[in-house]
């Protein structure tokens, strides 16, 4: 029986080895899920790019400045003269559970996601009777030892839809000098 007990311990450990799962699958285990198609350089340009009807583009960005203070940012540069500006946003994404299990099983060595940056860098600039706006939003995530775990764009078209209307709005306050 005692041959059996080891064997069997042996054999769960020997087993668990080979079943790695690959993260980005679930726990529902879809491992047949197609992963998204990579994005165009075009598709991604077209996705962070917005034309508004403001033929100068000072009162773009000043609702574009606007827009990001009010949703968090914190704006570190800007030049008028050329459209440029960026500006980060910081947020405590802590999750307990992974800190409480981390410090479990690895004690001061311990290592989870503690903080979400997200980075907004931005050009304005005349096009015609029109002003071009060109953003994009980097996310990095952070561990409890200040050190990067991931950077990705955001390229979520929808995330940028939301922006853009924002700013629409933030460009109508600023021609009504509301």
């Amino acid at each position: 029986m005692r041959i059996f007990a080891i064997c069997f311990c042996a054999s769960l450990i020997f087993y668990s080895g080979c079943g790695a799962v690959d993260a980005t699958v679930g726990a529902a285990g879809s491992m047949f899920k197609k992963k998204p198609k990579a994005k165009s350089q075009l598709e991604i340009r077209q996705m962070q790019t917005r034309e508004f009807e403001a033929s100068g583009t000072t009162i773009v960005l000043k609702a574009m400045l606007n827009v990001l203070q009010d949703d968090g940012y914190i704006v570190a540069q800007v030049n008028p003269e050329i459209g440029f500006f960026n500006a980060t946003k910081m947020m405590d994404t802590e999750d307990t559970l992974a800190k409480t299990w981390g410090t479990f099983w690895w004690g001061p060595s311990a290592r989870w996601i503690e903080n979400t940056v997200i980075d907004c860098t931005s050009y304005v600039s005349p096009f015609g009777e029109r002003t071009r706006v060109r953003t994009n939003f980097q996310l990095k995530q952070m561990n409890n030892r200040g050190g990067v775990e991931e950077v990705k764009i955001i390229d979520d078209p929808k995330f940028y839809q939301e922006f853009f209307t924002k700013v629409d709005k933030g460009i109508f306050i600023e021609k009504e000098k509301i």
